[in-house]
């Protein structure tokens, strides 16, 4: 038995960083554009870190304007990393360095994140679709039952009991001679 009675090998999930959250935060439909977008921009800085083009993102610019217009929560992901909004600008500060591992692994590991909700929902709609199907298909039968049931008239006369015999037929062995002595 493992420490606090969990079983070895498991593992309890480790809290999200605020990175993460922030990762986690965009909305599901566009969360796949915005972080492809945000992986560009991040790559580019963790490659050349000393570039000030790289450093340096334009909110008037038109994808990126369309990424914040659809999800404003962009710009959340970008300060927690270290950006800054300076006018219609965002800038890093140069004492901000980008780690691959971090941020970049980060952001990998969001996409993977929203690419399972994406299959989940769709699992789900596939099997709220399949139920609806089904009920629609057991309340269509239960409306031909009551056509049916109502095509036959009204019941006149209630059940009535029937005899069935007079008990259990069983037959022993000593019914039909076995274990019984002839004599001779």
């Amino acid at each position: 038995m493992g420490y606090a009675g969990y079983a070895p090998g498991n593992r309890i999930a480790d809290a999200l960083t605020p990175l993460q959250q922030a990762l986690r935060s965009l909305p599901v439909d566009k969360a796949q554009e915005i972080l492809e977008l945000i992986e560009k921009l991040t790559r580019n800085v963790v490659r050349n870190p000393g570039e000030e083009k790289f450093r340096s993102v334009k909110l008037t610019n038109a994808k990126i304007a369309a990424a914040v217009a659809e999800a404003p929560a962009m710009l959340d992901v970008m300060r927690e990393m270290g950006w800054a909004v300076d006018g219609d600008t965002m800038v890093l500060p140069p004492s901000v360095r980008l780690a691959h591992e971090v941020h970049v692994v980060g952001i990998i590991d969001a996409k993977d994140y929203y690419k399972k909700e994406a299959e989940n929902e769709k699992r789900s709609q596939m099997r709220a679709a399949k139920i609806d199907a089904e009920k629609i298909a057991l309340m269509q039968q239960m409306a031909l039952d009551r056509k049916e049931k109502d095509a036959d008239g009204p019941v006149e006369h209630g059940s009535v009991a029937k005899k069935l015999g007079d008990g259990p037929n069983v037959m022993r062995a000593g019914d039909i001679g076995i274990g019984k002595s002839q004599g001779g």
